[in-house]
């Protein structure tokens, strides 16, 4: 069965977007480093901005960007922005016979599932794009501005210690 892939290549779209401040991107430029086609990357922006997550500027240098802080965008505001909340699908046509799985199975499942959905959403709530980014800068071998400050301090507390 097929799976949606809104969810992380939003990510991928807004991670691209912190990466580059204030400079506005092109969708066509998106699309290349998500692999993708710009028509796509519109389509999610449109999802994305009616989240209030980003905005466009218009004009010859336009473009997406952040519409607020990547502190701010948590992953739950994304995953709802794009993806549908029905996480599990159910039967696209519901079940006709007269049997007791097939008269209970709809509630059952959806009474199981429900708690599933709700402790994704949970899970998705505690974290940021500032969470993402961070991991992806931990795993590129390169500090946030924040973390090389914080190194700077304990470097000179150390000379003068030693010193």
């Amino acid at each position: 069965m097929p799976t949606s892939t809104r969810f992380v290549v939003s990510l991928h779209m807004l991670a691209l977007m912190a990466e580059h401040g204030d400079t506005p991107l092109r969708s066509e430029d998106i699309a290349v480093s998500v692999n993708s086609n710009a028509a796509v990357v519109r389509a999610l922006l449109l999802r994305l901005a009616a989240a209030g997550l980003t905005r466009s500027q218009l004009g010859n240098r336009g473009g997406a960007m952040l519409a607020r802080p990547s502190s701010d965008i948590r992953l739950v505001d994304v995953y709802q922005a794009v993806e549908d909340r029905n996480f599990f699908a159910f039967h696209r046509q519901p079940p006709e016979g007269e049997g007791m799985i097939d008269r209970h199975i709809t509630a059952s499942l959806e009474t199981m599932l429900t708690p599933v959905r709700e402790a994704l959403e949970d899970k998705l709530a505690g974290l940021t794009l500032d969470d993402v980014l961070d991991d992806i800068r931990g795993r590129a071998g390169v500090l946030s501005d924040q973390a090389q400050i914080g190194r700077g301090a304990i470097g000179e507390e150390r000379r003068q210690a030693t010193g």
